[in-house]
This record gives C-alpha cells, sequence and structure tokens, in this order.
C-alpha cells in the first residue's frame, strides 16, 4: 500500500537533483561560452521545474544566444519562472510591460510584477516601484508617500538612482518631510557613486549651506565633478562661481569657458 506514495517521493527528488544537474552543467557551459550546450542544459531544467532554469531559458531567447531570438518564447518561459517566484523573471516581466517590449504595454501588470520583485527585496524592482508611483503612470495613481517607501528601500541597497530620487523628495517634503540634512545625506551616497545630477544638487546644498555647513569651495568641487561629466546645470553653476570668485579666485575666461561648454 506504501509503493506509490514513496515511488512518487523518488521521482520527485529524482526530478530535483536531475534538474539541479542540468543547471549546473548549464552554467559551466555558459561561462565557457558554449551557448548551444548551455541553453540545452537549462532547457531540460526548465522543464523539469527550476525556476532560475526558466529565467535563463528566458534570457537566452531574448538575446539569442545558443538558440533563436524568439520573445514570444522568452515571455513564456519568464512567466514560467516569474510565477515559480523568481525575482529577476518578475522583474523582467515588469520592464517588459512598463516598455510594451515583446508585450501589450500594460502599467497594471507591470506594477503587479515591480511589487512582487521588490517584496523579494530585489533594489531595481524597489527602485523602478518607485519611479511607477512617483509619476503615476496610466491607471497607476501618483503616490508620492509610495515613492518615497520604495525609493528608501532601492536607496539603502545602494542603487545611485533612488538615492539621488530620494534626496530630492527630502529636499522638496515630497512624500516624507522637508529634511535638508537627509537630502544632502542622500546626494552625497550618489554623488559618491559619481551620479552627476546628485553631485550638482550636493554642490547647491553646499553653496546655500542647506542640511551642511555653508562652503563655496566644497560647492566648487561638486559643480566641477558634475560638469565633467557633462551636466549642463553644473557648468554653469561652475561659470557662475569662477565669474563671482566664490570658492575659486575669480576669472572670467574660466567663467566663459564653462558657459560655452554649457551652451553647446
Amino acid at each position: 500500500m506504501m509503493l506509490k506514495p514513496i515511488l512518487a517521493i523518488t521521482l520527485f527528488f529524482g526530478l530535483s537533483l536531475n534538474a539541479a544537474a542540468n543547471f549546473d552543467a548549464g552554467v559551466e557551459a555558459y561561462e565557457a561560452q558554449n551557448y548551444k550546450k548551455a541553453f540545452t542544459e537549462f532547457a531540460q531544467a526548465a522543464l523539469e521545474g527550476n525556476a532560475r532554469a526558466q529565467g535563463l531559458v528566458a534570457e537566452m531567447y531574448a538575446n539569442g544566444l545558443g538558440v533563436a531570438k524568439d520573445i514570444a518564447q522568452a515571455t513564456r518561459w519568464y512567466y514560467k519562472a516569474a510565477e515559480q517566484g523568481d525575482v529577476l523573471a518578475q522583474h523582467t516581466l515588469g520592464v517588459m510591460y512598463a516598455s510594451g517590449l515583446g508585450v501589450n504595454q500594460d502599467d497594471l501588470q507591470a506594477i503587479r510584477w515591480y511589487r512582487l520583485a521588490a517584496g523579494q527585496g530585489l533594489a531595481d524592482a524597489q527602485h523602478n516601484l518607485g519611479v511607477f508611483y512617483a509619476k503615476g503612470r496610466g491607471d497607476v495613481a501618483r503616490d508620492d508617500k509610495q515613492a518615497a517607501y520604495w525609493f528608501a528601500k532601492a536607496a539603502e541597497q545602494g542603487i545611485a538612482e533612488a538615492q539621488y530620487n530620494l534626496a530630492n523628495r527630502y529636499s522638496e517634503g515630497r512624500g516624507v518631510d522637508k529634511d535638508d540634512a537627509q537630502a544632502a545625506h542622500w546626494y552625497r551616497k550618489a554623488a559618491e557613486q559619481g551620479y552627476g545630477a546628485a553631485q550638482n544638487n550636493l554642490g547647491n546644498m553646499y553653496l546655500l549651506g542647506r542640511g551642511v555647513p555653508k562652503d563655496a569651495a566644497e560647492a566648487v568641487k561638486w559643480y566641477r565633478k558634475a560638469a565633467e561629466q557633462g551636466i549642463n546645470a553644473a557648468r554653469i553653476n561652475l561659470g557662475n562661481m569662477y565669474a563671482d570668485g566664490r570658492g575659486v579666485p575669480k576669472d572670467q575666461d574660466q567663467a566663459l569657458n564653462w558657459y560655452r561648454a554649457a551652451a553647446e
């Protein structure tokens, strides 16, 4: 009487072990750039229900690696992986629905998949969810508190754009209490990662003494970093600093150089 349940359990674990072996073989082949073999191994693991393998099969279909590019097949496998809780597949479906890539554009579906991935802690999904709430796209109502909440989640995981967006919210008091010290803190986090717009805004904070001690030289430092990345607002700000002799010796030639750079 116990044979059938025991056999079922044995088959279940046998399939799991086989899927794991196929997955490992797929990873090894992928790293060796043997994409055809990688696809074959991942596909076998995917058919046996391995969620990450299903997500990788989708990626390979989407990019034409080891198999002919096929967005419809990619979408099918992303769904299979996402419905099993694969966080990367969930996020990718969110991106696809947000942009209309391979599927009909659908903001509600995008936010559904972003939310599932964000709830699992994926920083990119948290940031994208914040952007959706910040803009209030399509059928999704604008919600500044939700935007700030998700920007904060992503910012804490080191996403520079989320740090910048969160800083803007503290600077303006949107979805959070206005707090210049917090704004400067998050601008600095993003600026230190090389995010140009944050570098410019941190320069503004130092110039005005908002959330940090007033320091024209420090403002120039951050304006310069942003200006060298092509941020036109920073080029104008740096030109102004040279024109007025704030934080640097007065130099009309330097001022004109930065104004010209901004105008180009």
